[in-house]
């Protein structure tokens, strides 16, 4: 059985996602997640108070935002900006469509669709906007349909979430907003193998979204060169 296991294993792990994070990132990333949404709860809750009128204290976006913003801070799609513009955009985009279009599942597939879009031309891609259009585009086409009042506790949940994450996530040695870290780098024997426009070229030639700056990629790969140089000088 172990054997079998094992082979199973090997076959499928082109199927398991790399990473290089220890047991460590992961619980740091955890431990923020859960306060961040604790925290949004608690204030939201106490922000609506008696006047709820039955609209919720957490919308379950947040859920997938605090795993990109604790979990994966560097990524493109885990910024403020998508944070936030990217939830309020598409929850917009939802309420807009739930109340305005008569079909539940067009006004669903509709605000999906042009939420993406939005974001896109909005430079604030946020996957979990996709499921902010949904949610709202099925509350406000639903038996108790929702009002534009409930942009609020949307908007009070993505602003304590971020500002959660800005304390955390630098208080823990991540910089959040992410920035370039370039490092103290050793002086190549040799003239860089790429430059920033060849990363640019080449993505444009895959025709591929990669969830990585390019800036990241690029200080990656030339202080990788600079490794490599080094080691060649060396030997």
């Amino acid at each position: 059985m172990p054997v079998l296991f094992n082979a199973f294993i090997a076959r499928s792990s082109s199927l398991l996602p790399a990473t290089a994070l220890g047991l460590d990132r992961w619980l740091r990333a955890a431990l923020g997640a859960a306060i961040a949404i604790a925290m949004a709860a608690l204030l939201t809750e106490h922000l609506l108070g008696q006047n709820s009128a039955g609209m919720p204290w957490l919308v379950a976006p947040l859920g997938a935002s605090a795993v990109l913003v604790f979990a994966v801070p560097a990524s493109p799609l885990a910024q403020p900006w998508p944070v936030v513009g990217g939830n309020l955009t598409s929850a917009f985009i939802g309420l807009w469509l739930g109340t305005s279009v008569g079909l539940p599942w067009l006004a669903c597939s509709l605000a999906v669709g042009i939420a993406l879009w939005a974001m896109t031309c909005m430079r604030c891609l946020h996957p979990p906007g996709g499921a902010s259009a949904l949610l709202c585009a099925l509350g406000a086409s639903g038996a108790d349909a929702w009002t534009w009042s409930y942009l609020l506790p949307i908007a009070a949940n993505v602003i304590v979430l971020s500002s959660v994450g800005w304390v955390f996530n630098n208080f823990t040695g991540h910089p959040w907003p992410h920035r370039v870290e370039w490092g103290a780098r050793a002086p190549l024997k040799r003239a860089p193998a790429h430059t920033r426009a060849d990363i640019e070229q080449l993505l444009k030639e895959w025709d591929e979204v990669l969830d990585v700056d390019v800036d990241d990629l690029d200080a990656f790969y030339r202080a990788l060169d600079a490794r490599v140089a080094n080691r060649a000088a060396i030997e």
